[in-house]
């Protein structure tokens, strides 16, 4: 799967080059037209060119659109169209944490929707969908062009890149998984729940549902969000093991695709190989050892004298398997999906601890477009460090790093620590408003706190579900973890990519560092290991570095 996924996400990634950077593509016959139409009615010129402030103002105003419209949806749907299984409308508390999440490409759910969406919030929930990853691709290509441009105070169109990321790259891809998915048994209709006899002759009522449309984008816009309660692990959202297949390469292809497209789009393909291979080793050492845990086993069990020959199998779907689990647990971890086709919460505990690190680095693969902002945050400091190291004014691709880029990143790396970690830690000195919600004592419980508001920061969305996550507490906490973690890590990496396109350029001379050699990407993976370990090491070793030696 994850090889098949590199082979499809190089062509691919020079074709997003192309649609970056405006040269003529397949599809511009069927989209020109339509988009031309959106941007009659809307009076929007998508060739006027913005400076990364502009763009960054209209971020941020169509998803406070989007926000508003997705809270009246919420609160209203039990009296709207569309809704055969009369489910309730939404709290305030609820729909807000939704909104919030869908929005910011999180998608993190704390209700079940088979029971509390009707077909017209889950349709309003996939729109999201589409354009929370678009949001994100857009920023990307601000950064795109800061380095391609040699010197510019202008950076592109944030709607036309928006609007393109959507229709010439989302769409496409995911009308082909919708097909595949369709024809695997997943259901697309909007009727209502339907009544089955099950084999020990018990009337079962079963949801249906617009699922095929909804789950295609869920994965290709690195977005998670369920359409049934239990995500992928669902049969009607991933009835088998093609699909799991399917599912799989959907949600790794954009993210491996926008770094090939960087290097395609700047001309340095040499570079997107250094930081492709950055981010594949960090993410094969989290990958190889949770599927050779799920493999084998839990000991606790084992010494119970029951047969573990299958694996780790509490939470995990037989026609799945553990390998296939274990896999899946870190690619939608390090990509930033958060869908589960396992019960992350059953993982043995140090595949729990490598999930969490995951999202905790944030910097290996990542979302749609984000991603590579992340990653841009530790080649900043990894240059600066290094210039530091041989007494020359650091520089990458030309332009001269100094103090205020230097202060924007340190920021921006040092948010993310600091929302999961105060977070969790006002949540264990608060017991009164959470220890209700947890249904594992001692260092599982932590570990499940930990999960809730890391995944909210890494803009992740899954979860170890022993939590009940639906209080006011959670939803109004991680909401505004959702807020500062998404806008905050984009706006300062554009920021930063800004400040730079506005300076001259320097041409590379013999003691220019060199930034797309495998010396740098070492130096690059360091800088990631160390800020990683020195903050987050602590309270690993509270929770699932603790329970795994509790298992012993």
């Amino acid at each position: 799967m994850f090889t098949l996924s590199i082979l499809l996400a190089i062509p691919l990634g020079k074709y997003i080059a192309k649609v970056y950077g405006g040269e003529k593509t397949l599809l511009d016959p069927i989209f020109n037209p339509i988009e031309r139409i959106f941007y009659k009615i809307s009076g929007i010129n998508p060739h006027t060119e913005m400076n990364w402030k502009q763009q960054m103002v209209v971020m941020i105003s169509i998803n406070m659109v989007w926000f508003l419209l997705g809270m009246v949806v919420l609160m209203n749907q039990g009296n709207l169209p569309l809704n055969p299984d009369k489910n309730p409308s939404m709290s305030a508390d609820l729909a807000f944490n939704t909104v919030i999440s869908f929005v910011v490409n999180c998608n993190l759910q704390h209700y079940s929707g088979e029971s509390g969406l009707s077909y017209l919030g889950q349709y309003w929930l996939m729109f999201l969908q589409f354009v929370s990853a678009g949001t994100g691709m857009a920023a990307a290509v601000v950064l795109f062009r800061a380095f391609r441009d040699k010197t510019a105070d202008t950076l592109g169109n944030f709607y036309s890149n928006f609007v393109k990321s959507c229709t010439r790259i989302l769409l496409p891809i995911s009308f082909v998984v919708a097909i595949i998915l369709a024809f695997e048994g997943t259901p697309m209709t909007f009727e209502g729940k339907d009544t089955i006899t099950t084999l020990q002759g018990d009337s079962v009522e079963v949801s249906r549902g617009p699922a095929a449309a909804f789950v295609p984008i869920k994965h290709v816009g690195t977005n998670g969000g369920g359409f049934f309660g239990v995500n992928s692990a669902h049969p009607f959202e991933n009835p088998s093991y093609l699909s799991n297949m399917v599912e799989m390469v959907a949600q790794l292809i954009v993210p491996l695709a926008m770094i090939f497209a960087f290097g395609y789009f700047i001309r340095r393909r040499k570079l997107s190989w250094m930081i492709f291979g950055v981010m594949t080793v960090g993410f094969l050492m989290l990958t190889i050892p949770n599927i050779n845990m799920e493999m084998n086993g839990n000991p606790a069990i084992a010494a119970m004298g029951i047969d573990n020959s299958l694996g780790a199998m509490e939470g995990k779907e037989i026609r799945l398997g553990a390998p296939a689990s274990g896999f899946w647990s870190i690619v939608t971890t390090v990509i930033s999906t958060g869908s589960v086709n396992s019960m992350h919460d059953s993982s043995m505990a140090l595949s729990g601890m490598n999930e969490l690190l995951a999202m905790m680095i944030n910097a290996f693969y990542g979302g749609v477009g984000v991603g590579l902002l992340n990653f841009f945050i530790f080649i900043i400091l990894a240059v600066f460090i290094s210039g530091l190291m041989v007494g020359r004014t650091p520089e990458f691709l030309g332009k001269k790093v100094e103090a205020r880029e230097m202060k924007i990143a340190m920021i921006i790396a040092l948010l993310h620590p600091f929302l999961i970690l105060v977070g969790t830690a006002l949540a264990a000195a608060l017991p009164q408003y959470t220890a209700d919600s947890l249904n594992n004592p001692g260092f599982h419980g932590l570990s499940e706190m930990l999960y809730e508001y890391t995944s909210s920061s890494a803009n992740n969305g899954s979860g170890f579900e022993g939590l009940g996550d639906n209080t006011p507490w959670w939803n109004i906490s991680t909401g505004f973890v959702l807020i500062l973690s998404r806008f905050l890590p984009i706006i300062g990496p554009v920021a930063i990519a800004g400040l730079l396109a506005q300076k001259k350029f320097v041409p590379e001379g013999d003691g220019t560092l060199k930034t797309d050699t495998a010396t740098f990407g070492l130096m690059v993976f360091a800088v990631i290991a160390i800020v990683a370990a020195l903050a987050f090491f602590p309270v690993l070793a509270l929770g699932p570095i603790a329970e795994y030696f509790s298992l012993y």
